[in-house]
């Protein structure tokens, strides 16, 4: 059955949403290129972007509702079903996998119950497992709203969603002092975070990702090589030329006509 249309926004929601909205159009010189943050702006109200959500920034924009779930499909940032107060995101991409973020977000699942994308019954926390948040040195890396925890183990993993689930103060790593995502939302569609020493506290990249930088301003000298084990220090004479499989002669059907390539019975195998 096809959809009925959207519903709209109570009046007091929607002049207050196009207010906002139409601070945020004027910052673009073409109207479309705002959706980005609309999308937030809407998600900041309800929790995630809902079709009604949709229709408002389709109004707004002058574009059509297909147009703007295109985009609200697309990207990961944006939720389409309810979701909870933290956002809890672990990486699992390869540094921080190997590191300990598979057996985090494994642990974390059994440990609330829910799986990936699922939101606890008292809509808390919402489990998810994410790629690279850029924080390799600090792996493994777990993202609340988007704000780090770094360097973290199955058991400081589970503390941390049972303080969020408290209500307990929780403090990130590194960067503002954690928000609802509804408020987090509402800073990503451009409007300033008024919370005391929330701008002062944004957090920096790590002492390992400042290495290079840090030697080509002079300011520490080059690491010092460490020979393979056994090896008996730095090599006089550069090692033999080692050719690598693609430039290896190969004992092919082209380059040894008297063993072709291609199935061999058994008879022939005996």
């Amino acid at each position: 059955m096809p959809q009925l249309p959207a519903p709209d926004y109570p009046d007091d929601v929607r002049a207050r949403l196009e207010a906002d909205a139409r601070e945020v159009i004027a910052r673009y010189p073409d109207s479309r290129s705002a959706l980005l943050p609309l999308l937030h702006l809407v998600q900041s109200e309800e929790g995630h972007v809902t079709r009604t959500g949709m229709q408002f920034c389709a109004d707004m924009l002058d574009l059509t509702t297909a147009e703007v779930t295109a985009v609200a499909t697309f990207y990961t940032m944006y939720r389409r079903k309810p979701s909870g107060d933290y956002q809890v995101g672990v990486c699992t991409n390869t540094l921080c996998a190997v590191m300990g973020g598979d057996a985090i977000f494994e642990a974390l699942q059994d440990h609330l119950g829910v799986g990936n994308g699922e939101t606890t019954d008292d809509g808390k926390v919402t489990l998810e497992h994410i790629e690279c948040n850029a924080a390799c040195d600090f792996a493994p890396v777990v993202m609340v709203n988007w704000e780090f925890f770094d360097n973290q183990t199955v058991d400081t993993a589970k503390r941390l969603v049972d303080d969020l689930r408290a209500g307990a103060q929780v403090e990130p790593t590194r960067g503002a002092p954690l928000c609802t995502f509804k408020e987090t939302a509402r800073v990503l569609a451009g409007f300033p975070d008024e919370r005391p020493g929330a701008v002062e506290a944004g957090g920096s990249a790590g002492p390992a990702s400042l290495i290079g930088l840090r030697l080509a301003k002079g300011e520490m000298t080059p690491a010092r090589v460490v020979h393979p084990r056994g090896s008996g220090g730095p090599q006089d004479q550069p090692p033999a030329e080692h050719l690598s499989s693609h430039d290896a002669p190969q004992q092919t059907s082209a380059s040894d006509p008297a063993h072709p390539a291609g199935p061999v019975s058994e008879e022939e195998g005996e």
